[in-house]
C-alpha cells in the first residue's frame, strides 16, 4: 500500500520501517522541546500524511524511551483519521521525576496503519449471555 506525505521539515529523515515485517516507523521531533515531570506537551513531527479510506493511522510510544526515560505518549495510540491533512503531532508526557529534553531528529513515537471495519450499531434490548458475562477488570485473577 502506498501513502503520500508531506515532510514540512526536510532535514528530518523520511518515516520507515527499521526491519521488513516490522509494524511501524519511526516519527522525529522537528525542534527542542523540554519536558518538565509530569508536564506534556505536543511535539510536531514535519510530517503530514493521507491515510487511505478503510485505514487508521495509530501514534504509539516507543519502548525506549519510556523503559529508559519514562517518556511516553499521553493518548497512547493516539488515531490519525483518513480525512485529516494537518501536521502530525505526539502529546508526550515526562513521567519521571527528572527533566527531559527532546532533541531535534530525535525519534519519539511509532506510526502504525491499520486497516478498520466501518461498523453499523444495533440497539438491542439486551445482549446475548456469554460464559465470561459481566466479568471483567480483574475477574479471572492474576495467575
Amino acid at each position: 500500500m502506498k501513502v503520500e506525505i508531506v515532510k514540512l521539515d526536510k532535514e528530518l529523515p523520511t518515516p520507515k520501517y527499521a526491519h521488513h515485517g516490522d509494524a511501524g516507523m519511526d516519527l522525529y521531533s522537528v525542534g527542542e522541546i523540554a519536558l518538565q515531570p509530569s508536564e506534556w506537551k505536543i511535539v510536531p513531527t514535519g510530517l503530514k500524511v493521507a491515510v487511505p479510506y478503510g485505514f487508521e493511522a495509530q501514534v504509539r510510544p516507543r519502548s525506549g524511551l519510556a523503559a529508559k526515560f519514562g517518556i511516553s505518549v499521553v493518548n497512547a495510540p493516539g488515531t490519525i483519521d483518513h480525512e485529516y491533512r494537518g501536521e502530525i503531532g505526539v502529546i508526550m508526557i515526562n513521567h519521571s521525576k527528572q527533566p527531559f529534553v527532546i532533541k531535534k531528529g530525535e525519534r519519539v513515537a511509532q506510526l502504525v496503519f491499520n486497516k478498520i471495519e466501518i461498523v453499523h450499531l444495533e440497539e438491542v434490548d439486551q445482549l446475548q449471555e456469554t460464559e465470561r458475562g459481566k466479568g471483567g477488570f480483574g475477574s479471572t485473577g492474576t495467575k
